[in-house]
C-alpha cells in the first residue's frame, strides 16, 4: 500500500526524534533530499551566505539541526511536506563522519574502500550502515572533537564521498523520490564507531603544495601518475579525472598535466580524451571550495 505524504511526514518525524535521543542533531528534508525549509533570505541573497541562523528564523539548512524534541517538532510543523530527515555531521557528541559509497559513478566503491584499507593498513570497525535506494551505503564513523573533517566528493578515492563539518546524511527511515533509506541488518543498535586514525589522516586535506621543482613530477605527483597507469578498462577516465582533481587541489595540476596525459594514453585513452578529462578536472576544482 503506497505511503501518503502525510504518513511519510509522521514517520520521518518519529525517526528524527528517535535519532535525536541518540544525540544526533536533525533537520527535516524534502523528497529531493534537500532541506525542506526555504531560506528566509531567499529574497535578499546578500545576507544569505552570512547568516547561519543568527536571525532566529528557520531555513538555514544544516545550521537548523537540533536534538531538542520541541525544536524538531517546530521545524517539521513548518515543513509539513517533509518526508525525511537529515543528520548533521561534525557536531558533538559523536562528531559524525559519513562515508558515502556511491553506485552512480560506475565504480565499485566498496571494493575501492577495501583496496584503500589494505594499502593503508586500517580496518573499518563494526558501525552503523545505512542502505540507500540506489544500492549505495553510508558508513557512520565518529571523529575526535579537535579534528575538522571537510565535505568532499571523490577526493579520498573514486566513488567515495565524505560528509563532514557542515554536511548531513539522509537518516534511515527517510522517504525520497527514489525510495526509502534503511539501516543495514544488524547495525541499527550500534553507535558510530571511532574513525581509524589512518583513515582520519586521509580525510584531512594536507596543506597545499607549492610548485614542485623543475624536471619530473614530485613524489605526490608520481603517486597520481601510477594511479592512472593502474587503470583497467572501464576505469581509465574515472581514475584520470580523480588524479587530475587531486593534482589541481594541491597546486600541481598544471605541472602534472603532461605526465597524467602520457599515463592515460598508455592505458588506451586518446590524447584528446585525456586532455579533455584533465581540463574538466581543472574547471571543477576551481570552484569546488565554494560548492562544498
Amino acid at each position: 500500500m503506497p505511503t501518503s505524504d502525510r504518513q511519510a511526514t509522521t514517520l520521518a518525524l518519529a525517526h528524527a526524534l528517535s535519532a535525536a535521543e541518540r544525540g544526533l542533531a536533525v533537520i527535516p528534508l524534502s523528497r529531493t533530499k534537500l532541506p525542506a525549509l526555504r531560506s528566509p533570505h531567499h529574497e535578499d541573497p546578500v545576507d544569505a551566505p552570512q547568516c547561519h541562523g543568527e536571525c532566529g528564523r528557520p531555513g538555514h539548512g544544516v545550521y537548523d539541526a537540533s536534538t531538542d524534541p520541541f525544536r524538531i517538532r517546530e521545524l517539521f510543523a513548518a515543513a509539513p511536506w517533509a518526508t525525511g530527515y537529515g543528520i548533521a555531521c561534525g557536531l558533538p557528541p559523536h562528531h559524525l563522519i559519513g562515508i558515502d559509497l556511491d553506485t552512480k559513478s560506475g565504480t565499485d566503491s566498496s571494493a575501492v574502500l577495501r583496496e584503500l584499507a589494505l594499502r593503508h593498513l586500517f580496518t573499518i570497525p563494526p558501525t552503523v550502515v545505512v542502505l540507500t535506494p540506489s544500492g549505495g551505503r553510508h558508513l557512520w564513523l565518529s571523529g575526535p572533537p579537535d579534528v575538522v573533517v571537510p565535505n568532499s566528493a571523490s577526493r579520498l578515492a573514486p566513488g567515495i564521498d565524505i560528509r563532514g563539518a557542515g554536511g548531513y546524511l539522509v537518516g534511515p527511515g527517510s522517504r525520497t523520490d527514489h525510495g526509502v533509506y534503511s539501516t543495514a541488518p544488524g547495525t541499527a543498535h550500534l553507535a558510530p564507531a571511532p574513525c581509524p586514525r589512518t583513515l582520519l589522516r586521509l580525510l584531512t586535506p594536507p596543506p597545499r603544495t607549492k610548485t614542485p621543482p623543475a624536471g619530473g613530477p614530485s613524489h605526490q605527483g608520481r603517486g597520481l601518475v601510477h594511479f592512472v597507469l593502474g587503470a583497467r578498462v572501464g576505469q581509465r577516465n574515472t581514475r584520470l579525472f580523480w588524479a587530475a582533481c587531486r593534482a589541481y587541489e594541491n597546486g600541481i595540476g598544471d605541472d602534472l598535466a603532461r605526465h597524467l596525459t602520457d599515463a592515460a594514453v598508455r592505458t588506451g585513452l586518446t590524447e584528446r580524451e585525456a586532455r579533455a578529462t584533465i581540463a574538466s578536472a581543472a574547471r571543477l576544482t576551481a570552484g569546488r571550495n565554494e560548492a562544498l
